[in-house]
C-alpha cells in the first residue's frame, strides 16, 4: 500500500517543537517532503529537520515569524521557488501567555493575536492563492479546545483558537469550489513546551478529566492530521476534529 502523503509537499509552520514537529515527522514517514516554518529557535529547527532526512524525505527550513505579513509573503515565495508547489499548509504556530483578562496588557493581547489569528491569514492568503490556481489543496488549521469550551485558560488565547474555527469554516465553503479542503483539529493539552506553559494544577487537573488519563502526545496529533490532509480524505471539509483524550468537561 502506498504511503498516505506519497509526493506531496506541506508548509508547515511552527513546525521545529512540540505538536509541529510531531506533524512533520508523521508526514515525511508518510512520503510527504516538508518545508518547515520556524521563529526563533535555531537548534531545534535543525533538529527537527535531521528526523526528517532521516525518514528519507527533504526538508527545508525558513526563520520568520508568522505574524510578519512581509516575512511570509517572502517565505512561501521561497518554498514555491524551492518545492515548485504546496499541496499541504499546516497553521500550526501559537503562542500562549497566563494571563488574567483583568491583569492582561495591550501588549499581551496584541502578541497573542498577531500570532495566532493573524498569522492565519497571512500564511493562509498567499498559500490559498496557489492552491485555487492549482485547483488542489490541503489546508489543516491547529484550533484548541479552548476555542470550543469552557477551560481554565486565557482569554485571549481562547479567543484566538474559537477565530480559528470560523476562519476554518468559512475558507472552506470558498475553497471546495477550487478543490481546496480546509478542516481544524481542536487539539487538548499536549506534552509540549506550549501544554507546560500552563499551571501545574490545570495540568493535572486534565489528567484527571480525561478518560485516557493522561496529556496527548505530539505524534497523535500527526496521525491524524496526515489522514485530513491526504486524497483518501476527500470529502470531510469544513470540520473541527476535537482530540483531547476524551475529557469530560
Amino acid at each position: 500500500m502506498s504511503k498516505l502523503l506519497e509526493g506531496k509537499v506541506a508548509l508547515v509552520t511552527g513546525g521545529s517543537r512540540g505538536i509541529g514537529r510531531g506533524i512533520c515527522e508523521v508526514f515525511a514517514r508518510e512520503g510527504c517532503d516538508i518545508a518547515l516554518n520556524y521563529h526563533t529557535n535555531d537548534a531545534a529547527a535543525e533538529e527537527a529537520a535531521a528526523a526528517i532526512r532521516a525518514l528519507g524525505r527533504r526538508v527545508i527550513t525558513y526563520r520568520a515569524s508568522v505574524a510578519d505579513r512581509p516575512a511570509m509573503k517572502r517565505v512561501v515565495q521561497e518554498v514555491l521557488a524551492d518545492f515548485e508547489r504546496i499541496d499541504i499548509l499546516v497553521n500550526n504556530a501559537a503562542v500562549n501567555r497566563p494571563d488574567m483578562f483583568l491583569t492582561m496588557s495591550d501588549k499581551a493581547w496584541d502578541e497573542v493575536m498577531g500570532v495566532n489569528l493573524n498569522g492565519l491569514f497571512n500564511v493562509t492568503k498567499p498559500v490559498f492563492k496557489h492552491m485555487a490556481r492549482r485547483r488542489y489543496g490541503r489546508i489543516l488549521n491547529i484550533s484548541s479546545i479552548a476555542g470550543i469550551r469552557s477551560v481554565p485558560t486565557s482569554v485571549h488565547y481562547a479567543t484566538s483558537k474559537a477565530a480559528a474555527i470560523g476562519f476554518t469554516k468559512m475558507l472552506a465553503r470558498e475553497g471546495a469550489a477550487f478543490g481546496v479542503l480546509v478542516n481544524a483539529i481542536a487539539a487538548g493539552i499536549f506534552d509540549t513546551d506550549l501544554g507546560n506553559t500552563l499551571p501545574d494544577r490545570f495540568r493535572e487537573g486534565y489528567e484527571m478529566w480525561c478518560s485516557v488519563g493522561r496529556l496527548g502526545r505530539p505524534q497523535e496529533v500527526g496521525e491524524l492530521a496526515a489522514f485530513l490532509v491526504s486524497d483518501r480524505n476527500a470529502y470531510m471539509n469544513g470540520e473541527v476534529i476535537i482530540l483531547d483524550g476524551g475529557t469530560v468537561t
